[in-house]
């Protein structure tokens, strides 16, 4: 049975957290994969790539085991407006 990790958007611990194959925390969520942006901008990395990485348990996460969940902090936000 496949478990489901809900990532808040906003959240910068969640954001911390979890990370492209590369290390890079600025990773979206497709479809059916994850894109880097950091990735993408480098010559010869292709962005897209198919599992996140749990920096704290090791584990590494499809897309399928992924929830992307908005506005369920505000930590991000926050900071922005100060």
């Amino acid at each position: 049975m496949t478990t489901t990790q809900v990532i808040c958007d906003e959240n910068r611990t969640d954001r911390w957290q979890f990370v492209c194959p590369r290390e890079h925390r600025t990773w979206e969520a497709a479809q059916n994969h994850f894109w880097c942006q950091r990735c993408a901008s480098t010559k010869d990395v292709d962005g897209r790539f198919h599992q996140l990485r749990d920096k704290v348990s090791g584990e590494r996460l499809s897309r399928e085991e992924v929830v992307l969940q908005s506005n369920c902090d505000d930590d991000l936000e926050l900071e922005a407006d100060a």
